[in-house]
């Protein structure tokens, strides 16, 4: 499997390694899905560094996947550690672009597969000290009927080129992205419910390695970093609390739905923090509602649901619901006093009044556009 940022690329325009990698699994394994891209097939996909010492990010069906351990990932103890517990966790492992040196000869005993680029000059030494390993041959970049015979003298058993078939694209079209609103669904609900469950929550959010991946990297900001890095879904979700989970995860799920919502998503984080900010020195309603109130208010736009459809579907409050619905009560109200100030119908306020409320949305503005620059 390989990845391409377009459908008219010929070649892989990669920033980012690991972003590139969670792109294309988030496309193939649950997008796509497995069975539909190679039926009972075996798939190679590269794998990062960061990818492999996160392992609840690897895709399922490992009796199906050989993951690819490219030549850049630096071999350590934690790197060999890694590896044997994918190996007992049913994924079979193959070095490509493999370099011989004392760091990387303990590979050669946890590897199933072995890649060797027919247009490099062949070491037939190295060929000897793969078979002594009894590690299984892969040719790639095989071109021609002449260079699959001569692999096949030198034991290779599996083959890799253009002398069989020229790579093929496969991409969604928007209309299919869109679908997976359900899963969106799914995921508001594990978040906002009256009991959180961090174990549903994992499951669901490992089923989005993309998201998956964005939530880790927040948890490992500056703002949020504590005394060791954070490397796994489990560790970012106990770090981060609920309260602040419910914020990154939701930005984070709209950000990627589309440009219409990320164009609209300054809004929505900033007229939730208003709300918040406004329950914490004008009210005795919870801060944490507010918030949310102030982020269901629009989440039905950006979802492109039905406001009724999308609240009846989630395990929010009485309260929440009906102050997102019709304004009403002390959440309700805070609501209304933010609208109000978008629109520029607050004439009547007093200039001390005035003077605060600006004060609040120039310090929320400036949040919402801190929580953007790491989406």
């Amino acid at each position: 499997m390989l990845y391409r940022h377009n459908q008219q690329s010929d070649y892989a325009q990669i920033d980012c390694g690991l972003t590139a990698t969670v792109r294309a699994c988030n496309t193939a394994f649950y997008e796509i899905g497995l069975e539909a891209l190679v039926g009972q097939r075996t798939l190679f996909f590269n794998a990062p560094r960061d990818w492999l010492m996160s392992p609840e990010l690897l895709p399922p069906c490992s009796e199906q996947i050989v993951i690819e351990v490219l030549e850049s990932v630096e071999v350590d103890q934690a790197i060999i550690k890694a590896l044997q517990q994918l190996r007992e966790q049913g994924y079979r492992l193959a070095l490509d672009d493999f370099v011989l040196t004392p760091e990387t000869r303990p590979l050669l005993e946890l590897a199933d597969i072995i890649k060797v680029d027919m247009l490099q000059p062949l070491d037939e030494a190295s060929i000897e000290l793969y078979h002594q390993h009894n590690l299984q041959l892969l040719a790639e970049k095989v071109e021609d009927t002449e260079t699959f015979e001569r692999c096949q003298a030198l034991g290779f058993t599996l083959f890799q080129g253009y002398f069989y078939a020229r790579p093929e694209v496969h991409a969604l079209s928007a209309r299919q992205r869109g679908s997976n609103h359900a899963a969106h669904i799914h995921l508001l609900n594990a978040l906002y419910s009256k009991t959180p469950d961090f174990q549903r929550l994992a499951y669901l959010l490992v089923q989005d390695p993309e998201l998956c991946v964005a939530l880790i990297r927040q948890a490992n900001s500056a703002a949020h970093r504590r005394t060791r890095e954070i490397s796994s879904i489990h560790q970012a979700l106990l770090m981060l609390g609920m309260q602040r989970l419910q914020q990154l995860v939701t930005t984070l799920m709209l950000a990627r739905n589309g440009p219409a919502s990320l164009l609209m998503l300054p809004q929505l984080l900033t007229r939730a923090a208003m709300c918040e900010s406004l329950a914490r020195q004008f009210s005795r309603a919870a801060p944490d509602e507010a918030f949310t109130v102030g982020i269901f208010s629009l989440m039905h736009v950006m979802l492109g649901k039905k406001r009724e459809q999308l609240l009846d579907s989630l395990p929010l409050s009485r309260d929440i619901k009906q102050a997102v619905r019709h304004g009403e009560g002390e959440l309700g109200r805070l609501l209304r006093l933010v609208i109000a100030h978008e629109q520029g119908r607050l004439e009547q306020a007093s200039s001390e009044l005035m003077e605060q409320i600006n004060r609040i949305y120039l310090q929320s503005h400036s949040w919402a556009t801190a929580q953007l620059q790491g989406v």
